[in-house]
């Protein structure tokens, strides 16, 4: 199956080399490139693709405007990756709220792009190792406990609240599994039952719930996917 992407970056050169590494893997077709959030909008809709690759500081419209309102139209399964260029920043915090899957920094080696992409549109995170827990602790401390996320987690059991703090933890279904002795295919069917029962688009809206919910707090896992 083919994964198809589409590229958002103000900057050309940025741009067409993400396009020109993504455009030479065999199971992915770059389908369109935007240069603001207002033509990515406009090209996800016409173009539905299984993923983006979203700038954040565009001109016109930025990243993080055009994820909120690309994830508040689509009808389809898309994912959407942050590019940033330093350390991620409230924006990137602000877009995971939003619903992207993840971020990268462009300066990604280019043999990982390709499989961060296919990660993603396998409705897997992308949150750099290095980087997700000065994300979490800058940001998340800052939050409020919202009292209506936190009674959504009064319809899981206490298993499945024990599978999303590992979620939190960045714990792949493998370490999981040993962690809480079960199986691989129980861990897997605990995570879809977390992601149906909260309305949750994947692991990376899964971590940004259990901090918003207050189910974890900053400073209570060694985070890091």
């Amino acid at each position: 199956m083919t994964i198809r992407v589409v590229v958002v970056d103000d900057q050309a050169l940025v741009r067409r080399g993400f396009a020109m590494v993504l455009g030479h893997q065999p199971d992915i077709e770059v389908v369109a490139e935007a240069g603001n959030g207002l033509e990515a909008v406009e090209a996800t809709l016409e173009h539905r693709p299984d993923v983006v690759l979203m700038d954040i500081r565009m001109p016109e419209m930025d990243g993080l405007t055009a994820t909120a309102t690309i994830l508040d139209q689509v009808d389809w399964p898309l994912r959407i990756i942050i590019l940033t260029t330093f350390d991620p920043d409230e924006y990137v915090f602000r877009a995971l709220q939003a619903g992207a899957s993840g971020f990268v920094l462009k300066d990604i080696p280019p043999e990982d792009l390709a499989p961060a992409v296919r990660t993603v549109a396998d409705g897997g995170a992308l949150l750099d190792p290095t980087i997700t827990r000065r994300l979490i602790g800058r940001f998340a401390r800052t939050l409020a406990v919202d009292t209506d996320i936190s009674r959504r987690l009064e319809t899981l059991t206490d298993r499945e609240r024990q599978v999303l703090t590992e979620l939190a933890r960045g714990a792949a279904n493998t370490e999981i599994s040993e962690t809480l002795f079960i199986g691989t295919a129980t861990v897997k069917t605990h995570v879809s039952a977390i992601f149906t029962k909260l309305g949750l688009r994947d692991r990376a809206q899964a971590v940004v719930f259990a901090y918003e919910s207050g189910l974890v707090t900053p400073g209570d896992l060694d985070i890091g996917f």
